[in-house]
């Protein structure tokens, strides 16, 4: 649970590093079912395993294999497939219901919270191992807001992001950096670069706040307050989880992506959930594709 003081200070800047909140023993679960997971993918490239998780994932890595998604939490925001893939297992179920992020969260949004869908593993390996144009969430995340990459429909909903890191996070390998926010913060307008992220000419980088957290911390982040991640310039891996939080009730701005309540109403268990991502996946397969962004190249500042 957060203070008094932590709660005013996350009002006041819009974001708040806490030490110590994910369970050694959770993270370890997570950890073994992402291990079976790449064990199996590594498996069928040829690639024999190293002993453990991260040393395998930079064995595929520095093969030039894509293998990304195949780890991630929720479908892409490209076209979708009926074989398109995702992982949703029993741990990864664990973390996203753990009571003790689900109790921070109800301290910013309210008693009846929700899953919302818009959230993804992060590994970011090392920079320099990181081919031209890789997935976006293993390289540099540029300076974004959160409510501005979900739909408008959600740009009333009470939300939070919650960051789980399960390895340290530094400013070396990437960590987490922030511009607190304004009184009077609006949404910036957001262009199609790399990423979906804001013009640089419209911040003031020189404000920006990093946000180191040993493994087990999290970064709270206000949906509001521009962020970004910078590349990780060591030689190892950093880990980490981006999961959102909101009130029940109202809009994800990703409707057709489900959600799932976790705090005021009983959460589904974790095959309901995957068989539910499993659902939204044939469905996306089966029409017309859904942008998951608002902004494209006609949008102000994107000229």
């Amino acid at each position: 649970m957060l203070t008094k003081s932590q709660i005013a200070t996350f009002r006041r800047r819009g974001c708040l590093a806490v030490e110590d909140v994910v369970p050694q023993d959770l993270r370890d679960a997570v950890e073994d079912e992402y291990a079976t997971v790449l064990r199996k993918f590594a498996q069928a490239q040829g690639i024999a395993w190293r002993g453990g998780f991260l040393p395998t994932l930079r064995a595929v890595h520095e093969a030039g294999v894509d293998w990304f998604q195949h780890l991630d939490i929720t479908l892409p925001g490209d076209r979708i497939a009926a074989d398109t893939p995702f992982h949703y297992g029993p741990a990864v179920h664990a973390l996203l219901t753990a009571p003790a992020l689900v109790e921070i969260a109800a301290q910013i949004v309210g008693p009846e919270v929700t899953s919302n869908p818009i959230q993804h593993l992060r590994i970011k390996p090392p920079a320099v191992t990181v081919a031209e144009g890789a997935p976006a969430h293993i390289t540099h995340t540029l300076w974004h807001q959160d409510r501005a990459v979900a739909r408008a429909d959600a740009d009333d909903t009470k939300m939070v992001t919650i960051w789980v890191a399960m390895t340290d996070a530094t400013p070396e390998n990437g960590c987490m950096v922030a511009l607190p926010l304004d009184p009077d913060q609006d949404m910036l307008p957001h262009c199609p670069l790399e990423q979906t992220s804001i013009p640089p000419e419209l911040l003031d980088e020189a404000r920006a706040l990093p946000l180191p957290v040993r493994a087990g911390g999290i970064v709270l982040l206000d949906p509001m307050i521009p962020h970004a991640a910078r590349d990780n310039v060591t030689d190892g891996f950093r880990w980490s989880f981006d999961l959102r939080y909101q009130r029940t009730g109202q809009p994800t701005g990703r409707a057709h992506f489900p959600a799932f309540p976790v705090r005021g109403a009983p959460a589904p268990d974790w095959k309901t959930q995957r068989d539910a991502w499993r659902a939204a996946r044939a469905d996306a397969a089966a029409r017309a594709h859904i942008p998951l962004h608002r902004w494209d190249s006609t949008s102000p500042h994107c000229a």
